[in-house]
């Protein structure tokens, strides 16, 4: 999240300040100071006029200071304080002889000088102190929406993730080829059952799980991709190429491979003569889904939910990006393998 200053709310506060304590200061002086009506009148107006220029120049340093430095920076603050303080003492140091020609006192002028220093270090401490319990609000309140949107957006996508799971689409399609199995070849019929059981089993079941093993994916995607294979035949060719060794050792947020199979088949023609080659394989730590492209020339009911999902998914866990690449011939998308600190997410 990007610091900000809440300007307008800390000229809010400045003028709330001068209101205060000018107020404090006229009533006090009827009781504290030894003056006419008129000079402690004058004495509130100069009090009032010492406190507004020292707020709005603290307003000014951060103002200058936060197109030079980030807020949250040692060398912000550092240079904050010395800024604010010099001015805050030049500004009482110029008001000095006009306080102490109202308060007709005429009291040493070194003792006078120092008086005033230490009041613009006062004032000035004040200032800095309730500047930066606004300053501190605001970042809070900044924190919440943006912890309050990001709750938003991983519902949203838990949600887009739960009706891509088991999309009508898919189970029209999945009862249309079982019956078509059992008119040609009751066994492959019953291992098609088999296949659907698993990938339904895995949706239900599974869906409250943030990530998955790479080995429960891989599972996941061959129970459909043997599904799609009975319906397609020749026409789709499916080369998974990834080393039993990082089986178990990486993750994937659930539901990953899936669809990027079924994007493949969804978009794409499927001929015996001309089938989809779909390649899977492993390269630097990221699973790469490659596949030919020629594309179904009728518009393809949909809204890209499976690669939407997904990548909202890894932006929302790990920050990465899911890199998809398209040119004449190919499509290729490449996510990134995660690691054991994303384990404890299963469910």
């Amino acid at each position: 999240m990007e610091a900000s200053l809440p300007i307008k709310n800390l000229i809010r506060l400045n003028w709330l300040l001068v209101a205060a304590f000018s107020t404090v200061f006229f009533l006090l002086s009827f009781f504290l100071l030894d003056e006419t009506e008129i000079h402690k009148l004058l004495l509130t107006v100069m009090t009032a006029l010492a406190l507004g220029l020292t707020g709005f120049a603290n307003i000014g340093v951060l103002i200058i200071l936060a197109h030079k430095f980030d807020v949250r920076t040692k060398a912000f603050t550092r240079y904050r304080y010395v800024f604010t303080y010099f001015s805050s003492a030049a500004i009482y140091l110029l008001l000095s002889p006009v306080f102490n020609h109202i308060s007709n006192k005429n009291y040493p002028y070194p003792f006078f000088l120092s008086m005033f220093f230490v009041s613009s270090a006062i004032v000035n401490s004040l200032i800095i102190l309730l500047q930066n319990f606004v300053m501190l609000q605001n970042n809070k309140a900044r924190a919440d929406l943006e912890l309050s949107n990001l709750k938003t957006a991983h519902a949203e996508a838990a949600n887009l993730l739960l009706k891509q799971q088991i999309h009508p689409h898919f189970l029209f399609n999945a009862l249309n080829t079982l019956k078509a199995l059992y008119r040609k070849d009751a066994a492959a019929g019953d291992t098609y059952i088999v296949h659907l059981a698993n990938f339904l089993r895995a949706s239900v079941f599974s869906h409250a799980a943030k990530v998955s093993s790479l080995e429960d994916e891989l599972a996941f995607l061959r129970d459909y991709l043997e599904m799609q294979k009975m319906r397609f035949g020749a026409a789709l060719d499916c080369t998974i190429d990834l080393p039993e060794e990082i089986m178990k050792d990486y993750y994937l947020p659930s539901f990953s491979l899936q669809p990027l199979l079924e994007n493949a088949i969804k978009h794409n023609e499927l001929t015996q003569q001309a089938p989809l080659m779909v390649h899977i394989y492993y390269l630097e730590e990221r699973i790469i889904v490659k596949n030919n492209l020629q594309k179904k020339n009728m518009n393809v009911s949909s809204a890209n939910h499976g690669l939407a999902n997904l990548a909202e998914r890894y932006r929302l866990w790990s920050g990465d990006e899911v890199i998809i690449k398209e040119d004449t011939n190919t499509f290729l998308v490449s996510i990134k393998l995660l690691t054991d600190e994303y384990s404890d997410h299963r469910g």
